[in-house]
């Protein structure tokens, strides 16, 4: 894939505009199921090219410069490929004209304030915008997710075909959790008793959390530290053993030479 490589301080300077500051939280549901597990810093792990590929939880997106503040999305997740990141960082937002190029997948997750507008206007808007995957995370179970034309979803995705967006296959498991499979990320989705999980079906891991990858991480160095203090426990024992081979060589050839020369006086 060639990397676009867009000139941002003359973008800047030709059009010296920044989105607005992040609007008010009218829920936490993003935070609890994504910020606090970690699971952006895991995509970005997973996904590589951290310097053309944006994985950004909460960012405003619009198809041009926009006039005014209203009217923005501000999806809870946002991940696009062959991006220019530091286009996005001196928006604080994301140009679709800017870039070339819509996000490659949006996510919202589901609360009691924003589940209407997640399978309403957002998906109506995510179409119009061309982004080519739209998926809904919904704790609740499928009670936020609830429209007269969509029926509650734990877990609901969205391709779009001509313009459209078609659903994915969602597919329930014996123990009532829900999975479906990201084209644009390769990556199963899956609610598991109300957690958003992410898993990679060619490794056949879950992307770690953030204490799971910390555990991870300590228990590297716990591992390495152990090899070290092995290592130089081998070593102190190797030391030892020479140092008592060569008094013991030491002694043997004192008794050599006393059988050599049974009248010598030994000498102190």
């Amino acid at each position: 894939m060639t990397t676009r490589i867009f000139p941002v301080s003359e973008a800047v300077r030709r059009a010296p505009y920044n989105f607005p500051d992040a609007p008010p939280k009218e829920d936490v549901n993003d935070y609890l199921f994504l910020s606090v597990p970690g699971y952006p810093p895991a995509l970005i792990r997973h996904l590589g090219r951290p310097d053309t590929t944006a994985v950004m939880a909460g960012i405003y997106i619009s198809q041009e410069l926009p006039a005014t503040q209203r009217g923005l999305f501000y999806p809870d997740l946002v991940i696009a490929f062959d991006i220019d990141m530091e286009a996005i960082i001196a928006r604080k937002g994301f140009v679709i004209n800017e870039q070339g190029k819509p996000p490659d997948f949006v996510l919202e997750v589901g609360s009691e304030t924003t589940g209407r507008r997640d399978v309403g206007a957002k998906r109506e808007g995510y179409a119009a915008l061309g982004i080519p995957e739209y998926w809904r995370f919904d704790p609740s179970g499928g009670l936020y997710h609830r429209s007269p034309s969509l029926p509650g979803a734990a877990l609901a995705g969205d391709r779009l075909v001509n313009g459209r967006y078609e659903p994915f296959p969602i597919h329930r498991t014996d123990e009532g959790d829900y999975r479906g499979h990201s084209g644009v990320l390769n990556l199963e989705l899956r609610w598991e008793s109300g957690s958003l999980l992410w898993f990679d079906p060619v490794e056949q891991l879950y992307l770690p959390s953030y204490d799971e990858a910390i555990d991870v991480a300590e228990g590297r160095r716990i591992a390495a530290e152990g090899r070290r203090v092995a290592a130089e426990e081998q070593r102190d024992a190797a030391m030892e053993q020479r140092a008592a081979a060569e008094a013991r060589v030491r002694e043997l050839e004192d008794q050599l030479r006393r059988l050599q020369n049974p009248g010598q006086t030994e000498t102190p």
